[in-house]
């Protein structure tokens, strides 16, 4: 199921946990990043480089709703 222009949920990807379209990163993970007060740009240097900042938008977007 998409949720968003970069984040889907398939019950046979991460026990059906929301990720990044086309990764195994979890919106979980990068939501704990942030607020543990990593910034965007330094999660997609030291953690996910294959994220963008419009796609931690999103994640953030997607987690003051839920």
């Amino acid at each position: 199921m998409r949720i968003g222009r970069y984040i889907v949920i398939d019950d046979e990807i991460c026990h059906g946990k929301p990720t990044f379209r086309g990764t195994r990163i979890l919106v979980s993970d990068v939501i704990e990043l942030i607020a543990a007060g990593v910034s965007p740009e330094e999660i997609i240097r030291d953690y996910y480089p294959s994220l963008s900042k419009e796609m931690i938008k999103e994640a953030l977007e997607w987690a003051a709703k839920y």
